[in-house]
């Protein structure tokens, strides 16, 4: 029996909306993890977490989640794993120049 790949649900860039993509900006947490994955690159969740404090597992994979549909994030499951990546190319194609603002 094999186990079946998670696949997570993603905005289309012509679906992305700047409304949602400022809110889940405005938390400290979630602009911490994009700001490291524009520093970065593609990261695996595990080494995102906030060098802020700790913070609950369940309270982070919320973070993840808000910012995955608001289309600011791309989760791409590794096995057991699950790598997040930031969808500036997106986010600069229908918002020019917003990530650089923020960031």
């Amino acid at each position: 029996m094999s186990a079946k790949t998670r696949e997570f649900a993603h905005p289309e860039v012509a679906q992305l909306e700047m409304t949602s993509i400022l809110f889940a900006l405005s938390d400290p947490v979630r602009l911490e993890l994009v700001r490291r994955l524009a520093a970065a690159g593609p990261l695996e969740v595990a080494d995102c977490r906030p060098s802020s404090g700790p913070i609950p597992k369940s309270t982070f994979s919320d973070h993840v989640k808000t910012l995955r549909e608001a289309g600011v994030i791309l989760t791409v499951p590794r096995g057991r794993k699950r790598s997040l990546s930031l969808r500036r190319q997106d986010i600069d194609s229908r918002f020019p120049g917003l990530l650089d603002a923020i960031l």
